[in-house]
């Protein structure tokens, strides 16, 4: 398969680092912030300029691209491939497609170590897994059993675990780094939707928030107890402002602030994206969004967050700390859902 760039008015070779699950730390100072921004239906991704909220670029050819991920120097990205059950490795100096490392099975999201030596993709065909890449040797060097096919993975702030999230099993497991080994596994009543992480002032991780399958709200678990410590139910909305037909998916986009002192989510059937302080949980603000918010990444200065509207083709703009929504991007692309924030120009 080829994979196709047209460029609009910037030159893509340009393109350095993609993060997606990593914390958004780095300086925008130091490049260009893009927001990218892939789409379920189709095989383009669009690239938004994170200054004028334009699209500068899009790339076409790639199949069913799930999850991104980029190296910590810029030059490398790769994408999880649904089609080709691969994780295709993407030269950022030529924008193209330089090898696809086969997996164990259907991937879905993936994450890599704040080091860049190690990249985790989920393996959500059964019986699951975690597949472990060596991002210089460009190969999948093992595979790690879980307990159920995993839909998201992620690796913590600190960059001592990751964790898989799994819908059907209903739980997350916890793998330590240095040795590719579980450690520990939560269970919750629910299956796991996407995850944010915030930190202790040491760095250390300090809580996990969920969102799960039917709850129309997130899970906080302590990361240390390892414990369920709350449940937090979005504000109702009327019956005739709701959203049905998400087939589980009441929530699918959160994420925490650098600062680790915002919480930013979303609830698919409200169309609604609620901001909460950390670590009191208490809630900020709320905005309105178009049809069908999925998921949510933030600028490197945790001023915006760039919410996927699946439903209406777009990406809305927030305002962190005002709560508001100041533009939404029309993207062309169809069924947008993962996003994720790069910086160019390093």
């Amino acid at each position: 398969m080829t994979t196709l760039i047209k460029s609009i008015g910037v030159s893509l070779t340009a393109l350095a680092v993609l993060v997606f699950t990593l914390p958004l730390t780095m300086s925008a100072a130091s490049g260009a912030v893009r927001i990218i921004q892939t789409n379920s239906a189709g095989d383009s991704v669009h690239i938004i300029d994170a200054a004028t909220n334009k699209i500068v670029a899009e790339i076409s050819g790639i199949e069913r691209a799930h999850g991104a991920q980029g190296s910590p120097d810029g030059n490398w990205m790769w994408i999880s491939n649904e089609a080709d059950n691969t994780v295709d490795v993407i030269s950022t100096k030529t924008m193209t497609v330089t090898k696809k490392i086969p997996l164990s099975g259907h991937p879905n999201n993936l994450a890599i170590t704040p080091d860049g030596r190690k990249l985790y993709v989920a393996i959500a065909q059964a019986p699951g897994a975690l597949d472990v890449i060596d991002t210089a040797k460009q190969t999948k060097v093992r595979t790690i059993s879980v307990h159920g096919g995993v839909h998201n993975t992620y690796v913590t702030p600190d960059g001592k675990y990751a964790v898989a999230g799994m819908i059907g099993a209903r739980n997350i497991t916890v793998v330590d780094t240095k040795t590719d080994m579980p450690v520990w596994t939560h269970y919750f009543d629910l299956g796991i939707r996407p995850i944010a992480f915030d930190a202790n002032p040491d760095g250390s991780t300090r809580r996990a928030y969920a969102q799960l399958s039917e709850f129309n709200g997130f899970a906080v678990l302590d990361f240390e107890t390892r414990k369920e410590v709350a449940r937090i139910k979005y504000p109702d909305v009327p019956a005739d402002q709701r959203t049905e037909g998400h087939g589980g998916n009441t929530s699918h986009g959160i994420a925490v602030t650098p600062d680790n002192r915002t919480l930013v989510t979303n609830s698919s059937i409200n169309s609604i994206v609620y901001v909460y302080s950390l670590p009191d949980l208490k809630l900020l603000g709320q905005a309105k969004v178009g049809h069908s918010p999925n998921w949510v990444t933030l600028t490197p200065d945790g001023k915006f967050a760039y919410i996927s509207l699946a439903g209406a083709n777009s990406v809305a703009v927030l305002d962190i700390k005002a709560v508001k929504v100041v533009t939404e991007i029309k993207t062309g692309g169809q069924v947008p859902k993962r996003n994720a924030t790069i910086v160019i120009g390093q």
